[in-house]
């Protein structure tokens, strides 16, 4: 702190660009738990340096996010191989702005960051901060600590591994809404036909129970199958369950709780009016992030 009560300079920048550098390192790992440790050691980092000595403070600040990010992201590497059942992201109660962002909705979807896990940690950072915050590839080269002309190579391969894998098209906040409000209608009558109406016939749910919480261990695929696994999952539950609908990572999603406590959250993919994607995380670990909206920016100030 200053002595006219400001903070100083190093906590200034850092505190302008906190919400950049949380989205960049949570677009990189997937959790929040660990973004905010990375961004921890990014403050550590940054505290020590000579201010006089950087001329550009938002490509330093991102240049340690990154760095840190690829370190922490080996060690979750590690950890995911003794991971009980699938891993899903950790999900993210988001702000509707989000949402109207639809690169960057896009971005963080549940769906989006389950294609990334499939790149390598500097496939990964290359595509996070070349494809959503566009930095130069002199910049990426610098953060990945990779010459430019490896850097567009690398680009070029994550963004071929993307396009094969990533979700059909997305759908206007409008779409989404209305196939969120069908679904959450069919869930919680648990009309079986109901389901089979706003499921489509691909439809895949992954469960992510962390070893901690009952989950699916395998994806269930098809409309069928689905629509019984949530019909016979509320039957379970009865009265005690309730659903609400809020925006997690951008994206249309039903907080569940189960006598007014937080059970998990269904964040879904939509497409042509129909749910392609549900995504159930109940790892007890994963859910401090939905009770209060975390910011996530994707423009560059």
């Amino acid at each position: 702190m200053s002595g006219d009560g400001r903070p100083d300079p190093a906590t200034e920048a850092f505190v302008a660009h906190r919400n950049l550098l949380f989205t960049v390192a949570y677009e990189m790992l997937g959790s929040a738990a660990d973004a905010e440790d990375v961004l921890q050691e990014t403050w550590l980092r940054w505290a020590d340096v000579d201010l006089d000595t950087v001329r550009n403070q938002r490509a330093y600040l991102v240049r340690i996010t990154t760095r840190q990010a690829l370190m922490r992201l080996r060690t979750l590497s590690r950890r995911k191989e003794s991971y009980v059942g699938p891993w899903l992201p950790e999900p993210l109660l988001t702000a509707p702005d989000v949402a109207e962002d639809v690169e960057l909705a896009d971005s963080v979807s549940m769906a989006m960051l389950l294609v990334l896990e499939t790149l390598t940690p500097t496939e990964r950072a290359v595509f996070v901060l070349r494809e959503v915050f566009d930095l130069g590839y002199g910049e990426v080269a610098e953060a990945v600590g990779k010459s430019p002309a490896a850097v567009r190579q690398i680009a070029h391969r994550a963004r071929a591994h993307v396009a094969a894998r990533r979700p059909r098209g997305g759908v206007s906040p409008a779409e989404a809404r209305g196939a969120l409000d069908a679904f959450q209608r069919a869930v919680e009558t648990g009309d079986l036909q109901s389901l089979l109406d706003i499921l489509a016939p691909d439809v895949v749910v992954l469960s992510d129970g962390g070893g901690v919480k009952q989950a699916i261990l395998r994806p269930i695929v098809g409309a069928d199958k689905v629509a019984r696994l949530l019909a016979a999952g509320l039957d379970m539950v009865g009265a005690e369950a309730s659903v609400e609908p809020v925006q997690v990572n951008g994206c249309p999603a039903l907080i569940v709780r189960l006598n007014g406590e937080i059970d998990g959250v269904l964040a879904v993919r939509t497409d042509s009016g129909f749910v392609t994607g549900i995504y159930f995380v109940r790892n007890p670990e994963k859910l401090s992030r939905v009770e209060r909206e975390t910011a996530l920016v994707s423009a560059l100030p």
